[in-house]
């Protein structure tokens, strides 16, 4: 499932917010907004927060976000636990530790196991558009997509240029089918083309 997501909105919060955070040292990323808004997606469509339990499929309360890390030789994928409740702010500190321990082979077990979602970004490495491997048992994984400049029309009919990042959902079709997916997807535009609706 493939949809276009205009970021100029939440580079322009995430620019707010980044300035509000100097003090504390705090950086936040366009990756930690997509986790936030990938936790908060699971909760409104919940028939989606789902995995394949062999025979069944098993109902997730929380939103256990995990994020592909690429290390030497493969990749880890730790997990943001009950990403729902956290705070970007928080979002971003935890996956900072989580992403160096992981590049250091220091995670525990515990830390990069269970989850019902991933998050797999090769936007950072120029990549365009691509499909990503769910990992079972989750129902389903997120491609992200470089943020390019892109001409773009508007509801006027003018042209004008924004910034359009591409994701790609895969979703096991025996947990989530396509019209369940777009549902997912289609909060999860919401939240990032939103970004404030993401901090209140």
């Amino acid at each position: 499932l493939r949809r276009d997501i205009n970021l100029d909105n939440l580079l322009k919060v995430r620019s707010e917010v980044n300035k509000s955070l100097d003090t504390r040292g705090i950086r936040i990323s366009v990756n930690d907004f997509i986790i936030k808004a990938c936790a908060l997606g699971l909760q409104k469509v919940p028939a989606a927060n789902a995995v394949w339990a062999g025979d069944r499929i098993l109902q997730m309360e929380a939103s256990d976000i995990s994020v592909a890390v690429a290390i030497e030789g493969g990749l880890f994928t730790p997990v943001l636990l009950d990403a729902d409740t956290k705070s970007i702010s928080q979002l971003a500190v935890e996956m900072k530790d989580l992403a160096k321990r992981a590049r250091n082979r220091k995670l525990a077990p515990h830390e990069y196991q269970g989850g019902s979602f991933s998050i797999s970004n090769l936007g950072m490495l120029g990549i365009d558009n691509f499909d990503a491997v769910i990992n079972p048992p989750q129902g389903a994984i997120l491609a992200v997509g470089t943020g390019r400049k892109r001409p773009v029309v508007l509801d006027d009919g003018s042209l004008s240029v924004a910034t359009i990042m591409s994701v790609t959902m895969s979703v096991d079709h025996r947990v989530i089918d396509g019209a369940l997916g777009a549902e997912l997807l289609d909060e999860i535009v919401k939240n990032l083309e939103i970004p404030l609706s993401m901090l209140v």
